[in-house]
């Protein structure tokens, strides 16, 4: 097993087994549910935003462990930034699980968000690992509701 493949591994089970953000958000102003009906992935994110700064995020719902670390490392990512920049971050994560983004060659903001280039590897798995994220853009565009059907 290659090394990054090994971080990736170890990265989505301490995310899975310890999510971080992992709450309801009582004092969220924008929320949306997302579901994955291919695998069963159900969640709820919750974001409070004020002067257009995400300044608390959180989530809840059941998964898989990719789903779950998604939304764990998710929300470390976009608290304390503008909806400017979280939208752009979803659209960095959804480009590189898709293959039309390669984190380590093209410019991008996405950190250790990287972890995550190997998912598009997994077709299958793609909609587990942006379902997280489709749930925040829904959010945040108040939107309700969301589906990876």
């Amino acid at each position: 097993m290659s090394e990054l493949s090994e971080l990736y591994q170890q990265v989505i089970l301490d995310h899975n087994k310890k999510p971080r953000n992992f709450r309801k958000l009582e004092t969220a102003n924008y929320t949306a549910e997302g579901y994955n009906p291919l695998c069963g992935d159900h969640l709820t994110v919750y974001l409070n935003l004020e002067d257009d700064l995400v300044r608390e995020v959180g989530f809840e719902g059941s998964g898989c462990a990719i789903s779950k670390a998604a939304a764990s490392m998710m929300t470390q990512a976009i608290k304390g930034k503008s909806k400017e920049q979280a939208e752009n971050l979803f659209k960095e994560f959804h480009s590189m699980v898709t293959g039309e983004l390669d984190a380590e060659t093209e410019e991008n903001s996405l950190g250790n968000l990287k972890i995550f280039a190997g998912v598009r590897e997994f077709p299958v798995r793609v909609k587990c690992a942006t379902l997280p994220w489709h749930t925040m853009h829904a959010a945040l565009n108040q939107q309700e509701q969301v589906s990876t059907e």
